[in-house]
């Protein structure tokens, strides 16, 4: 069989499409490039939104604010001095906007004003954490990002 241009170009057209295929079930079907949600039940969070901007605000006017530092070896929340730390309630979140899976909660259990985590509990590079807490009944919601 004698070969032309037109043949030619059908079977490059014929490879490209096989190797773009090749790729799109490699990505799909490889665990390595795994597609997850940002968030599981988005809508749901969605709902409660109002109410984490209020609580966002009553941390923004308390005169003593949170705060979140790094030392050698540990993540520091400190909490204000000024409350009673056993009067203090809610979780540590951590959200890790690369890997779902290493994201993690915490409840918020002091002996003192601060709560300290382990940063061998935590994988270098950037970490978002949400403290959402309550005191005397009154909810207050604090997120930084920090990289370790």
């Amino acid at each position: 069989m004698k070969a032309n241009w037109g043949t030619g170009i059908v079977i490059a057209f014929a490879l490209f499409i096989t190797f773009i295929l090749y790729f799109v079930f490699k990505v799909q079907s490889d665990s390595h490039y795994d597609h997850e949600m940002v968030t599981e039940e988005y809508y749901k969070k969605e709902l409660n939104f109002q109410q984490q901007l209020d609580k966002s605000q009553n941390a923004y006017d308390l005169k003593e604010k949170l705060t979140i530092s790094t030392q050698n070896d540990r993540l520091q929340i400190s909490f204000p001095k000024s409350f009673d730390h056993k009067k203090i309630k809610g979780k540590v979140s951590f959200y890790r906007p690369s890997n779902q899976k290493l994201d993690f909660e915490i409840p918020i259990s002091l002996s003192n004003s601060n709560l300290l985590v382990p940063k061998t509990d935590l994988v270098g590079g950037r970490w978002d954490i949400t403290v959402d807490w309550e005191y005397n009944g009154v909810g207050y919601f604090n997120k930084q990002s920090v990289n370790l």
